[in-house]
Order: structure tokens, then sequence, then C-alpha cells
């Protein structure tokens, strides 16, 4: 349930100019244009499963967007049952003056995009949902410009084919290739969302090396009884997938209304010491490896509009 500071499930995941909606529960537009993200034209949302604290922000969302005019069409993706999910809405919503698309999911589906893919992988749920996650493609390797120099490569657009991947030819007739100038390729950022699940080895699997995994945690121990019967999480139950898979950081979501932040982090961190319980409206920054871990922001979705398209155009944020 909502409360007066959590609301329901939604996660906005920024990369460069993407925005990419995981789920859409109750007031999810209005969380948006509280924040400084604004209720942005999304093409994208991504749906969990069809418990109604998952999408029951759909409705709303779609109505506020055709009242605004859009043109652009909206593609909702989600597991089995999709379809008939947004044929039963439709009666709420009604005409809209843009297209909706509904494309469902089989476990093990792969989206690619530019620069990235989505990957679906199993979740137990008890009924038909899956988790997503957001791998990024390898980087070419640093530039070593004493080699580049040695090797008579002028400064200019040669230096810039070489570090994309190509080879140049000098004024002397000599060819250069990219291997004698870039050092190993790099890994690019894993983002992995659970939505809502039990403890599952697919999972573990899916986040095998991800810099974030955000991960339910729906009761604590006290509650392991109540976790099994509603295949949800204890808070230990997901730090030990988090341990298990080798995350740089959890960030625990969809707390019961019965426990605090403090409660479930003190119990996630005994077994993941890099565990967060993040509130409303807070950001979580994922830099390449090579620049630092992540970093949850506190309300750092009320900072400046400059900011935050200065800090996704340049790429840093995922």
């Amino acid at each position: 349930m909502p409360t007066a500071k959590r609301a329901l499930s939604a996660t906005l995941v920024r990369r460069g100019g993407d925005r990419l909606l995981f789920d859409c529960a109750e007031g999810t537009q209005r969380q948006l244009l509280r924040s400084d993200v604004g209720l942005v034209e999304l093409e994208e949302i991504y749906l969990t499963h069809f418990h109604a604290d998952h999408y029951l922000g759909l409705p709303g969302m779609f109505k506020t967007f055709s009242l605004r005019g859009r043109e652009v069409p909206l593609r909702i993706y989600g597991p089995h049952g999709l379809g008939e999910l947004l044929s039963s809405l439709r009666r709420i919503f009604g005409r809209l003056s843009y297209a909706v698309e509904a494309v469902e999911l089989e476990r093990g589906a792969v989206l690619e995009r530019a620069g990235y893919r989505v990957e679906t992988f199993a979740v137990e749920h008890g009924v038909t949902a899956i988790g997503y996650s957001i791998v990024e493609d390898e980087r070419p390797g640093r530039f070593d410009v004493e080699t580049a120099a040695a090797l008579g490569v002028p400064d200019g657009p040669e230096r810039g084919r070489l570090q994309g991947g190509e080879s140049v030819t000098l004024p002397d007739g000599r060819d250069v290739t990219s291997d004698q100038v870039l050092g190993p390729a790099r890994p690019g950022r894993k983002l992995v969302l659970s939505g809502d699940t039990g403890p599952a080895g697919s999972v573990v699997d899916a986040s095998a090396g991800a810099d974030v995994l955000v991960h339910e945690a729906t009761f604590l121990a006290d509650e392991r009884e109540r976790a099994r019967e509603t295949s949800h999480s204890t808070a230990g139950e997901a730090a030990l997938v988090a341990r298990e898979a080798g995350v740089r950081m959890l960030a625990l979501t969809h707390v019961s209304t019965r426990y605090f932040g403090h409660q479930v982090v003190e119990e996630a961190r005994e077994l993941f010491p890099a565990t967060e319980v993040p509130r409303d409206f807070d950001v979580i920054e994922i830099p390449f490896p090579e620049r630092g871990s992540p970093e949850l922001i506190r309300a750092g979705a009320r900072t400046s509009r400059a900011a935050v398209a200065r800090v996704a155009a340049e790429g840093e944020q995922l």
C-alpha cells in the first residue's frame, strides 16, 4: 500500500536520452510530475507482472498523454497476458490520440537497443512474471596516446577513427590498426530489476556481476513464512542473492508498510554491506567501472533540471 512518504512500484532508468519506466503503479505520473524528471513522453514501459500495485498507474498516464495531444506511439512490454490486460483497461482509458502497442515477452527474450540490450529472466512469484536486465555493450579499450604518436598518427580525425575501431592509412602509406593503439575492451554497465520474487537461482544468474541489483524486500526475517506463502523475499534473502551474484550495490524496494527503511537495510547489511533502501525521488548513479562505484544520491530527482540534463547528456547515468 502507498504511505504518506512512499509510493508504489515504479522505477525510471535514464541512459543518455533514453527513459525507460519499469512498472507503473498507482500515482506514477504524479510522482514524475513532482520530480525534476517531469512527465516526459515515454516511448517504452516495461511491466514485470500484473498485480495491481504494478500497473494501476497506466490508465491515468495514458489519458494525460492523450489530453496533451500526443501522437508518438507508446510500446508496453510485459509477460504473457499483457494484451489481455490492456484490452481490459481500454474500457477505462477509452480512445487515445496515439497508438498503444503491447509486446509480450518470453523469459530469456533480448531486446537490442543502441549501445545496450534489455534482457528478461525468470523470477519466482507464483504468477506469470519476469525480471529485466539492462546490459551495455563493451566499450573500446583506452587509447594509447604515446603509442599513436610513436607510430606517426597525427592529432585529428585519424585518432578518432582508430578509437572507434577503424584502421587508418598514414600519408607515408603505412596502415595502422585500432588494436595497435587500443587497450583491452572495457565492460559496459549492468543494471538488474527483479520485480516481485522469492529468492531464486534465476535471479542470481541474471544478476551475475551487475553494478546494481534492484531487488524486492517485502518482509524481514520475522515474516519468512509469510514471504514463502506469497512468493516474496526477506531483506536477508535479497542480500544473499546479491552476495552470491557478486553485484556492486543492492537497492531494496517493495518494502512493506510494517517496516521502516532502517530496519530493512540493517538486516540486509549483515549479509551484504553494500545495500541501500532508496526513498522516493532518490537516484542511483552508475558510473563506468573504472570511474568509481555506484552512488545513492538522496532526493537526486529533486536537483535542478539543468544538472540532470547535463549528466544524462554525458552518459554518466544509468
